[in-house]
């Protein structure tokens, strides 16, 4: 499905500014920060720069997967705690890992089309405080106990509890498992890896290579879309804590497959980790970045969501940016930079097989020839998922927003952000930078 024809019908869509929690690291306990917290604690930082009042916006987009029991519509939760006050609407939307991304073109499309002028758009998502659930078995006990009204009626039930009954459902391992299929997303990556061929050693160097990437991003001082947060103990974060410094070829290829234990490929070393964090981005048409003279990080092109076979759902970065390009009329080579979500190292490295493959991109996109090779040095060069993590609905939001920063720091023109999303889809937005406002549009 796409909305190009939005795009380059309507009216011209910016990106004027961004923001991003640092994305904190699960450890098996419930995070600092719950889902609303995070998008809260980036929006305050957003919008306290702005030279308007967040009254002023006309929409609040908010792309989240697992709220907590709370935060229904977690976007208006979160819009009214900013201040934007009860006029400004919000709504929340899922499209599990593309959530981020579809909160963007959401905002775009109603910008295109005249309906708005000014959107705060992103994702966010704690996905260490997924919850733990009872099994359907120990819901039925707990409904007989509360129907029974006397003790008498109670004790029975009591007498038919085992010690299953209290084994916690993990709801995150049942979120990450294709009900259609059945597989977790860990093993339609190994499918990918039997189809394509790829080794454990080409993983677990993608793996490495993204540590490296984000290692020295940070060093560097490459991450300026990140704002810190603070905690309620006084405690702060201001950096991604994925990022392994101390791994090497060696210790990756100690680590066992995690989802197809013994032969898999796949570990926890070379796939995304789990995550919180959030990502907000600030859309304006042309009169709303004049009227408030706002600043301009680029310019929304193009996007595109595709549906894949869901035991394949790796690939469909490949069917979301094909169609772009051919529309676009461009090549791999006029694309300057890219952004591709790393769920896994594995998927990664399929979609640039198939990418480049004659046969596939025959059989499978009906193009007559492939449209070039991905140049690796132009592909996630601050790291990705593997290093940063992925909170699921935050990082359609966050690759669009770095790659902006990228093209900035480079001083290029075109860049492609892509991710593949859980159930056999993928999705695909196509941004250039541009420097202020051409008048009169």
């Amino acid at each position: 499905m796409t909305w190009a024809g939005a795009y380059s019908s309507g009216k011209p869509v910016y990106i004027v500014d961004g923001i991003r929690t640092p994305f904190l690291k699960a450890r098996g306990i419930p995070g600092p920060f719950r889902a609303s917290d995070l998008a809260v604690a980036a929006g305050k930082s957003l919008l306290t720069r702005q030279p308007f009042p967040a009254e002023e916006l006309d929409e609040v987009i908010l792309g989240c997967i697992i709220p907590g029991p709370d935060e229904a519509n977690i976007a208006r939760v979160v819009s009214l705690r900013l201040g934007c006050g009860k006029r400004v609407p919000a709504w929340t939307l899922q499209r599990n890992c593309g959530s981020g991304m579809q909160a963007l073109d959401a905002a775009a499309m109603n910008i295109a089309h005249g309906r708005a002028e000014l959107v705060l758009a992103g994702g966010t998502e704690a996905m260490s405080h997924a919850p733990l659930l009872f099994s359907d078995e120990m819901v039925e006990l707990l409904g007989e106990w509360g129907r029974a009204g006397t003790i008498g009626k109670r004790l029975p039930i009591l007498g038919r509890l085992r010690p299953r009954h209290f084994q916690p459902v993990v709801a995150l391992l049942h979120g990450l498992t294709d009900p259609i299929t059945g597989l977790s997303m860990g093993q339609t990556a190994e499918n990918l890896a039997h189809r394509f061929g790829i080794s454990r050693e080409r993983m677990d160097a993608y793996a490495l290579e993204s540590h490296l990437r984000l290692a020295r991003a940070q060093d560097e001082g490459e991450l300026p879309e990140i704002a810190a947060i603070y905690a309620g103990d006084g405690s702060f974060y201001d950096r991604d804590e994925g990022v392994r410094r101390d791994t090497d070829m060696a210790g990756l290829a100690r680590l066992r497959p995690a989802f197809d234990p013994p032969f898999g490929l796949v570990t926890a070393g070379n796939s995304a980790q789990v995550t919180d964090g959030a990502a907000w981005l600030l859309l304006a048409s042309a009169k709303a970045v004049q009227k408030h003279r706002l600043p301009v990080l680029g310019r929304i092109i193009d996007s595109e969501w595709a549906g894949v076979e869901p035991g394949q759902m790796g690939l469909g970065p490949v069917h979301a940016m094909a169609p772009i390009l051919k529309r676009q009329r461009l090549s791999a080579g006029n694309v300057d930079y890219w952004e591709i979500n790393e769920a896994f190292a594995c998927q990664v490295l399929a979609c640039l097989e198939a990418w480049q493959s004659p046969a596939y991109c025959r059989d499978e996109l009906g193009l007559a020839t492939p449209f070039g090779t991905i140049d690796p040095k132009r592909l996630n060069v601050d790291g990705g998922a593997v290093a940063i993590g992925h909170p699921v609905g935050t990082s359609g939001a966050r690759i669009v927003l770095h790659l902006l920063h990228v093209l900035e720091r480079k001083n290029a023109r075109r860049g492609m952000a892509s991710l593949c999303i859980g159930g056999g889809q993928g999705g695909a937005m196509l941004i250039e930078r541009v420097e202020g406002v051409p008048h009169g549009e």
